[in-house]
C-alpha cells in the first residue's frame, strides 16, 4: 500500500480543513457535559475511508495546536502504521506484555502528533479492547492529550468498536457518499446506541475526484436522505439539538 500524501487533506484551504473547523465546534457543543476528548473514528462498512479521514484530521487538530495522539484500536485491519509509514509496534504489544505504553508512541513529522499504532494482529481484538487494561489505558491517555482519536473497525462486520465505545467521550461516523445505504447507517447507529455510544456526528467522505478522496459537505448532516439521523451530543428525552453546517465546496 502506497504512503497516501495528506497533503491533499491537510492543506489549510481543502474541505477537509474548513470540516475540522466544524468538528471542533461541534466537539464544543457535544461537550457540554463532560469535555470530548476521546473520540472513536469508524465507518458502518469496510472501506469507508476511516483511517484517512482519523489520521487527515489529527494532522489538521494537531496544526491547530492542541496535542492529538491518533491510537489505532482496529487490531483486524490496521492501517495508520501504513499511513504514516511507522513500525507496526503498538497497542497489542502493550495489551499483552508488561512495557510502559510510552515507549511504543511514535513521533511524526507533524509537531504536537503522537500515534499509538495497533502492533500485530491479534487472534482475540474483541476481548482486547473490552479488557480492564485498555480502558485504563484510554483514561490514562484522555489525561495526557487534548484529543484521544481511536481508529476502530467497522461496526457492522464485527462488534470491536461497539465494545469500546462507552469507553470514549463520542464516536463519529464516516460514510462513503453515494455508497452507504441508509439501512447500513441505521444498523450501524443502532448497534452503537445499545452499547452506549454517544454519536456526535459524521463525516461525509466524498467519492474519488481526480484520483485522490475529496471531501463532500465537511461534517454534519450531509445531503438528502442522510441527513435526518445524525444529530450532536443528544441525551435522550432532552429534545434535538441540530447544529446544521453545510459546506458545499466548488469543483
Amino acid at each position: 500500500m502506497e504512503k497516501i500524501n495528506l497533503i491533499t487533506y491537510t492543506d489549510p484551504k481543502s474541505p477537509i480543513a474548513e470540516a475540522y473547523r466544524t468538528i471542533r465546534t461541534n466537539l464544543q457543543f457535544a461537550g457540554v457535559d463532560k469535555p470530548m476528548k476521546s473520540i472513536i473514528v469508524t465507518s458502518a462498512v469496510q472501506n469507508a475511508g476511516k483511517s484517512t479521514v482519523i489520521a487527515s484530521l489529527g494532522v489538521v487538530m494537531a496544526q491547530a495546536g492542541h496535542k492529538v495522539l491518533i491510537l489505532d484500536c482496529d487490531f483486524r485491519n490496521p492501517t495508520i502504521h501504513k499511513i504514516f509509514s511507522l513500525h507496526n509496534k503498538g497497542v497489542t504489544n502493550y495489551l499483552a506484555g508488561s512495557m510502559d505504553y510510552h515507549t511504543l508512541i511514535q513521533k511524526v513529522d507533524t509537531e504536537n502528533l503522537d500515534i499509538l499504532v495497533s502492533g500485530p494482529v491479534a487472534p482475540n481484538p474483541s476481548e482486547l479492547l473490552s479488557s480492564k487494561k485498555m480502558a485504563e489505558l484510554l483514561s490514562t491517555l484522555r489525561k495526557e492529550y487534548d484529543y484521544v482519536l481511536i481508529d476502530t473497525p467497522p461496526v457492522l462486520p464485527v462488534t470491536d468498536a461497539a465494545a469500546l465505545s462507552p469507553k470514549a467521550d463520542g464516536v463519529i461516523l464516516v460514510v462513503p457518499s453515494g455508497e452507504a445505504t441508509v439501512t447500513s447507517l441505521k444498523l450501524a447507529k443502532n448497534r452503537l446506541k445499545i452499547a452506549g455510544a454517544n454519536i456526535i456526528g459524521c463525516v461525509l467522505n466524498k467519492v474519488k475526484v481526480a484520483g485522490h478522496m475529496g471531501y463532500g459537505y465537511g461534517y454534519g448532516y450531509g445531503e438528502g436522505y442522510y441527513g435526518y439521523y445524525y444529530y450532536y451530543g443528544h441525551k435522550e428525552g432532552e429534545g434535538e439539538h441540530h447544529h446544521h453546517h453545510h459546506h458545499h465546496t466548488e469543483e
